[in-house]
């Protein structure tokens, strides 16, 4: 029987949990894709980096719908999780922090400039393109502060783990030195 990897049960559960954000009542733009993005880029593996936001959207848009522009939205989470690989041997608030400003930014960029090309609400010219960057500017607070809050809980709860796992490690090992 093959043991199952604990990357493969991380992204598994994440993409269950950002699948489900999508699906519940929640504050618009307040969901943890972009910080499951950025957590995947900076801790697993490339290949599960990768599944992980696009994993959740796929399973979420099914039921949500698909729309035009999706390809914009799902190709922002994955530069989010490449970026996330660049933070791979940052500290613990530098993840957070520029992690979620970062994650936040890219996604504004990319999705609104996918909602200008695809939507038809804006003219095809400069104008139409600050327009719409313009118009999108009340759901970047919240895209923001979802990148930082969830960020903060799954590079939080994994530092957690390591330091629990750590110190019952230390307990558990018999102190072998001379006194």
């Amino acid at each position: 029987m093959n043991k199952l990897s604990p990357q493969l049960i991380i992204a598994v559960i994440l993409i269950t949990l950002g699948a489900a954000s999508r699906l519940l009542p929640h504050e618009a733009n307040f969901a943890p894709i972009g910080a499951i993005a950025l957590f995947g880029g900076a801790m697993l593996g490339w290949k599960y980096a990768l599944w992980l936001p696009l994993g959740a959207m796929i399973i979420s848009d099914v039921f949500i719908g698909f729309y035009s522009g999706i390809g914009f939205t799902w190709a922002a989470f994955l530069l989010i999780a490449a970026f996330g690989m660049t933070l791979r041997r940052a500290g613990l608030g530098k993840k957070v922090v520029l992690g979620g400003l970062a994650s936040a930014i890219i996604f504004f960029i990319v999705s609104n400039f996918g909602v200008w090309v695809s939507s038809g609400m804006y003219a095809q010219t400069l104008a139409g393109l600050v327009q719409c960057y313009t118009m999108a500017l009340p759901f970047f607070r919240m895209t923001l502060l979802s990148d930082l809050f969830y960020s903060g809980v799954l590079f939080g709860l994994q530092a957690f783990a390591v330091y629990a796992v750590t110190k019952r490690m230390r307990l558990s090992s018999p102190d072998l030195s001379v006194r």
